[in-house]
């Protein structure tokens, strides 16, 4: 009886263990939240940062950002070494490394699918198609891809279909895995274009076929995640891509970067990505964001809202009760700028005579910034002076402007001057031609967007100029704005890319319903920004960034707010996080430690 207790004991015990060596840990997980919806996921459809950064985790492009190299430094991704590079910068060739594959998709109908660099060649294509109609398409035309222009004008003037089948000088596969570009002018930094996998990485046509105009919700890439569930405007859901290529933490921090050598020893030669799962919500409002982060629903709260950075981060360090649960805390100036746009084809905020001109430059006159950053932004930003972005080629920070002032006396003065006076005795200034004046300016429902629209007010009212807020979804908001259906909008736009004449892309004629959100059109800034294109940098394009930012204070397409100072916090699980500069893809290089949570 005894031995046969013992030899029962004995089963129990191997049975458990065979159970302990077949159990698997719990998958890894990353949670946070966006504070704005998507739009989508098709790369040729996008423009908004928020489906920008789930998109280059999903596709790659042939060069990619090293993590940690500060400043940023363009590495290869797929492709196989640097591209070569004529001397007039006209020709760039490419090779791909083998044996890179798709994630699944029924596509595929089952059979594994190699990445080629055709799959280049045919993504490219598709911002030129008409049908797609690309918001980004005015900004890759100016780089000048040889035949591109003529194949698309062809397929708007036939009203036919795209010929994708057809071949163009300017981008080629040479053979399975070579491509080669071919520009009609000098572009020296072409490079960073290769390097944007958010907008331009490789598309299988196979896919884009079977998806059709659903396409933005099947993206299917080589990158290190899948979409695994998405509810718009909800919930977005990447799982790891289970066919990703042997890829490990690898990066170049300099050697006096503490916080990056510090990672590197950390993490060198892990195999990426380390989470298996990111779950981004969607919350709009500050205080949800705030309490979901504190009730640790959430592994990172990516920029803190302002109304909590006193209780969050005070003076910039982690406040006492968060640092002994284990928080982290991270502060940059964000290589980013919030602006008001006027639509310039607007009757009343349009044009370019004299009285519109000067309406324009006294309503920026009054914005008085200090308060905007004081009151609802509890500091967390800089006042700009130009469309130029921190941490980018063409920024300067001694640069000063009258975009820059706060001056309601001045802008009264200027109204004035101009006829926009009180014609009818009611306290509010009137149009020139004695019609009431009465601005519209575009928001979002949340509650900082009405914190806004209360300074805003303030500013107006401060020169007798009535304005009205019409409030509307921020995707609803950007697709108006492109269209040029709104009259004033407040938005952020961030840098993609170390040099910074992409900002100038705002006022660049050919990019009116692309980047020119304002539909700004004056011949000499153009000409300034297709010089700009094709010089290298020097003291020569720099002379030229100075003279654009001049224009673009003097006819005040915009207003230039501020350039935010970005905090984010995270749970001692979350390790390895580090605020990548122009780059978004950094979910694959971060872990979860469970023994922490």
């Amino acid at each position: 009886m005894i031995r046969r207790a013992l030899l029962m004991c004995a089963a129990l015990a191997v049975s458990a263990a065979a159970v302990a060596q077949t159990v698997t840990p719990p998958p890894k997980v990353l949670r946070y939240a966006f504070r704005v919806a998507e739009t989508g996921f098709d790369p040729a459809q996008i423009i908004d940062l928020y489906s920008r950064t789930v998109t280059p985790h999903i596709f790659e492009g042939l060069y990619h950002y090293d993590h940690l190299a500060r400043p940023a430094k363009i590495k290869p991704l797929t492709a196989d070494g640097m591209p070569e590079v004529s001397d007039d910068f006209r020709t760039w060739t490419v090779r791909l490394k083998p044996g890179i594959r798709f994630a699944d998709d029924p596509a595929f109908d089952g059979k594994p699918r190699e990445l080629v660099a055709q799959d280049y060649v045919y993504a490219l294509k598709r911002f030129a198609d008409p049908r797609v109609k690309s918001p980004t398409w005015s900004f890759w035309d100016t780089f000048g891809i040889a035949g591109l222009a003529t194949l698309r004008q062809g397929a708007l003037d036939g009203k036919a279909p795209f010929d994708y089948d057809r071949p163009i000088e300017g981008v080629q596969a040479i053979d399975r895995y070579t491509i080669r570009f071919r520009l009609d002018e000098p572009r020296p930094r072409f490079l960073e274009a290769l390097a944007g996998g958010d907008l331009y990485g490789a598309m299988a046509r196979e896919v884009v076929e079977r998806y059709g105009d659903q396409i933005p919700a099947h993206p299917v890439g080589t990158g290190p995640f899948r979409l695994g569930q998405w509810r718009r405007s909800s919930l977005i859901v990447l799982e790891r891509n289970l066919h990703y290529r042997a890829m490990t933490y690898d990066a170049e921090p300099a050697a006096d970067d503490a916080e990056g050598q510090a990672l590197l020893a950390r993490f060198k030669g892990r195999r990426v990505p380390m989470v298996d799962r990111v779950e981004v919500s969607i919350i709009e409002e500050e205080q949800p964001r705030w309490l979901s982060f504190l009730n640790a629903q959430h592994d990172l709260l990516e920029l803190v809202p302002p109304e909590f950075i006193d209780v969050a981060m005070p003076n910039g360090e982690v406040a006492p009760n968060l640092a002994r649960r284990g928080v982290q805390g991270y502060r940059a100036v964000r290589p980013d700028i919030q602006i008001v746009l006027y639509n310039m084809e607007h009757p009343v905020i349009g044009g370019y005579t004299p009285e519109r001109i000067a309406l324009r430059r006294a309503l920026n006159l009054a914005y008085d910034v200090d308060r905007e950053i004081r009151i609802v932004r509890r500091g967390q930003a800089i006042p700009a002076q130009s469309p130029l972005l921190p941490h980018t080629v063409g920024f300067d920070a001694r640069f000063k402007s009258e975009n820059g002032d706060h001056d309601p006396a001045r802008a009264k003065a200027l109204l004035d001057m101009y006829g926009w006076v009180d014609r009818d005795g009611d306290g509010w200034r009137d149009q020139p031609d004695g019609s009431p004046l009465v601005l519209q300016m575009a928001m979002q429902p949340d509650g900082q967007s009405r914190q806004f629209s209360e300074v805003r007010k303030k500013d107006m009212d401060a020169i007798g100029v009535r304005i009205e807020f019409a409030t509307a979804k921020w995707p609803e908001n950007l697709k108006s704005a492109r269209n040029g259906k709104l009259m004033m909008w407040m938005v952020g736009l961030s840098a993609a890319a170390p040099d910074g004449q992409p900002s100038l892309a705002r006022y660049h004629s050919k990019q009116i319903g692309g980047q020119n959100m304002a539909r700004f059109k004056l011949p000499e800034f153009d000409a300034i920004y297709e010089r700009m294109l094709l010089m290298p940098d020097g003291p020569e394009r720099q002379a030229l960034f100075e003279q654009a930012k001049m224009l673009a204070v003097a006819y005040a397409p915009y207003k230039s707010l501020v350039h935010r100072i970005v905090s984010d916090m995270a749970h001692p699980w979350l390790v390895g996080y580090r605020r990548p500069v122009f780059w978004q893809d950094w979910w694959h290089m971060v872990d979860i430690d469970e023994s922490k949570r």
